[in-house]
């Protein structure tokens, strides 16, 4: 069986998790807005609980955590979103980063397609924006500013702390795209200024299908100004119509219930981990991408010169299962857009490969080293 290194596309389903989900499956049978019955009353106490839960590690009220299936839908909800706000007050302006995920690149060409104005801040070779740079470009037009937390194909922390200390002085609302950074950074995100958070549970441990948007309320108690993309019910405060699916959230939460208990022990095993990989692959000739300073302990992207990426997947594929950045990008064969907005060049883009991990065990890098050294 190969072994898996790709925990920043999708992280395997923790044994807790699965028990979790399938005690509710099994004795959770109603729908948690179902008010005339005992099984309803149950599965409604099950969500509250477990929002309250994944709240308290975000540190904000229960009431801001909305259910979604995922950051993608979270993601497409602020910017979408933001429409019917921006023609209220007339600004059409948001200023994003290069090397977002296309769940925010896209729907932000959308916009731009009906009349909006997008500034792409791009990194440098560290692979972290400049924090000035980009608020610099605030106007008084400005409505949104988005920046993810950690990039997921280099792992690079961006100064979201930074950014939304200093949006604090202007009128603009700001969503972090905190999917790589949920369950590894919670303190961290406890402590930032921000308007609203997509996270998810896939990429901790969680299952598929499940996570959440973030809508801090102000001092007046009001949340962000968005628009529900869709209609059909009243769950998730009007936000998100349709079905709570309570195995799913119990799974969420006890997912996040154990990459809170368990963050220091994990940066420990994730950082032993990246020190014995760059010790099994000493001696080969390859070059970090990214600035290691502010790289996750769970990533490494690295170009290895003379070894087409392509061909490692091949060839080492029946032992090792990595990539070569972000899942949605992986059957287009392109290079990667946030190695090339970073500034490196082909040859070193099409070299790049990520591994990601979680330190849940001791991983043997030998083997792979070995066969990287007869490829090139």
């Amino acid at each position: 069986m190969s072994l898996y290194l790709d925990y920043n596309a999708s992280a395997p389903i923790l044994p807790e998790v699965l028990d979790v989900m399938i005690d509710a499956y099994r004795n959770v049978p109603g729908n948690a807005d179902s008010r005339t019955h005992i099984y309803g009353t149950n599965a409604g106490k099950l969500v509250l609980d477990c929002r309250s839960s994944i709240a308290s590690i975000l540190g904000v009220d229960q009431s801001e955590v909305i259910f979604t299936a995922g950051s993608t839908e979270s993601n497409n909800t602020c910017i979408l979103g933001i429409e019917d706000y921006a023609k209220k007050t007339g600004k059409y302006h948001i200023i994003t980063t290069a090397i977002e995920h296309k769940a925010i690149l896209e729907p932000l060409m959308h916009l731009e397609s009906k009349g909006f104005q997008v500034d792409y801040v791009k990194p440098d070779e560290s692979g972290r924006i400049n924090s000035n740079e980009l608020i610099s470009l605030v106007r008084d037009d400005t409505v949104l500013v988005s920046v993810m937390y950690v990039n997921s194909e280099t792992g690079i922390k961006q100064p979201v702390d930074e950014i939304g200390a200093a949006l604090k002085e202007h009128n603009v609302l700001f969503h972090v795209d905190g999917t790589q950074a949920f369950g590894k950074l919670n303190r961290e995100i406890r402590k930032l200024d921000y308007n609203m958070m997509s996270i998810t549970a896939h990429k901790i441990g969680g299952p598929q299908g499940i996570g959440a948007l973030i809508l801090k309320r102000d001092k007046f108690y009001k949340r962000p100004p968005i628009t529900p993309l869709m209609y059909g019910g009243h769950q998730e405060r009007g936000f998100r119509p349709g079905t709570t699916p309570v195995a799913l959230v119990a799974g969420f939460a006890k997912a996040a219930e154990l990459c809170e208990k368990n963050l220091d022990e994990t940066e420990r095993k994730c950082t032993a981990i990246k020190e014995d990989f760059f010790r099994a692959i000493e001696g080969l000739p390859y070059v970090i991408n990214g600035d290691p300073t502010y790289c996750l302990p769970s990533t490494v992207n690295i170009s290895i010169d003379g070894l087409d990426a392509e061909a490692a997947f091949l060839c080492l594929g029946d032992d090792y299962s990595f990539s070569n950045g972000s899942a949605c990008n992986s059957s287009s064969h392109t290079l990667s857009y946030v190695l090339e907005a970073m500034g490196l060049d082909e040859k070193r883009r099409a070299e790049a490969i990520r591994l990601s991990w979680n330190g849940s065990k001791k991983i043997d890098f030998t083997g792979f080293a070995e066969i990287v050294r007869s490829m090139i």
